[in-house]
């Protein structure tokens, strides 16, 4: 069997489970299969590609598998139109199909060496919509204003109020907050003018954000 043809399953495969779990914006499936995740995915772990596993990435990273990647887009409601914050990087996945939907990314890691491999993997897909910027990721972005959506993904320890303020009224917030030193669970905030109401969700296995830019990567 080609590594063509087993992708391709590996995608029908995951389509299917995220319709049982619910998961059935088509727009959002439409980019999830418009963005080839094998262009993002390290060579060795091909094979894996549509699969629920972390992919190991440059740095301590990680992809996140893919069922839980296009869950979080999901939980995030993206729409045509709006302005969207990623901050974690990572191998550029998310930004792409995020880019696929929304107007403009901008997508921040405190990693050089990610940057510049996001940056290699976005231009093979042709998103052209996607901002990749090194920057610290716990700091907020200054100067940048406003944004429809926002999607963290590195942990806090409670709700971070310099992102909350980057929110427009109606937007919404997708963030990790620690429960305990082991167990991480994804929050969803939405602004309605000055009132932020919080929803839990459900726990994902990120690690706390680590603050200023790296210093060698």
């Amino acid at each position: 069997m080609s590594g063509r043809v087993s992708q391709q399953e590996g995608l029908a495969a995951m389509a299917l489970r995220l319709r049982a779990a619910g998961v059935a914006n088509n727009d959002l499936l439409r980019a999830v299969e418009q963005t080839p995740r094998s262009f993002f995915c390290p060579a060795q772990y091909q094979q894996d590609v549509y699969s629920r596993r972390l992919i190991p990435l440059d740095c301590g990273s990680f992809m996140e598998g893919c069922d839980l990647a296009v869950r979080l887009l999901h939980c995030l409601n993206l729409k045509p139109g709006q302005r969207v914050l990623e901050v974690g990087t990572g191998s550029g996945f998310t930004a792409a199909v995020m880019g696929r939907i929304a107007e403009r990314v901008l997508t921040i890691d405190r990693y050089q060496t990610l940057v510049g491999t996001a940056q290699k993997n976005l231009e093979k897909t042709g998103v052209r919509n996607v901002v990749v910027r090194h920057a610290d990721g716990s700091a907020g972005v200054p100067g940048e204003g406003t944004f429809d959506r926002i999607l963290i993904t590195a942990a806090f320890d409670s709700l971070p109020r310099t992102f909350s303020d980057h929110l427009v009224s109606g937007g919404t917030l997708l963030v990790p907050i620690m429960m305990s030193a082991t167990r991480c669970r994804i929050v969803r905030v939405n602004r309605t003018g000055s009132r932020f109401d919080r929803e839990d969700l459900f726990e994902a296995p990120y690690l706390p954000i680590v603050p200023q830019l790296a210093s060698f990567l």
